[in-house]
């Protein structure tokens, strides 16, 4: 009788941690990421800052993600480009507020879709410490933008 009840916990207990060891791995975990660099370096927080021209890139797995940076700009435009190679429906947003808040540029580009790059030249805005805010939704693939003081 002891013998049976031993042998009736044990495959509990293995029971148990068999499940609990299986149960922790997943084919389904979250494996996306996203990763923006500003000449070189990877933004994690917001409030890096960056003086001269500004050469980004970033890549995605399919996540989402928002970094800010602040820009010193001492002319009141700028010109920008941005390019993406998406496979799927991501979007990627890049915002430009001048020194005193107001946006001079909202632009975005979707995944799939033309046109796949922008460029041009942001809105006259208040020289200074420009605030640049880049999203990426969902996106998978990689892309690279730029800022340059304009005239």
């Amino acid at each position: 009788m002891l013998q049976i009840k031993l042998i009736r916990n044990l495959f509990i207990l293995a029971t148990a941690f068999t499940f609990l060891t299986f149960s922790g791995c997943s084919s389904d975990d979250d494996e996306t990421t996203i990763q923006v660099r500003v000449n070189g370096t990877v933004l994690f927080d917001d409030g890096d800052d960056f003086n001269g021209d500004v050469d980004g890139d970033f890549t995605g797995t399919g996540g989402s993600a928002t970094r800010v940076f602040e820009w010193q700009n001492s002319l009141s435009t700028a010109d920008y480009n941005a390019d993406i190679t998406a496979t799927t429906d991501g979007a990627f947003r890049i915002v430009v507020k001048d020194a005193d808040g107001a946006v001079v540029l909202d632009k975005s580009l979707s995944g799939s879709v033309e046109p796949d790059s922008i460029d041009g030249v942001t809105a006259s805005g208040t020289p200074g410490v420009w605030t640049v805010t880049i999203t990426l939704t969902s996106f998978k693939g990689d892309g690279s933008f730029s800022l340059s003081a304009g005239t």
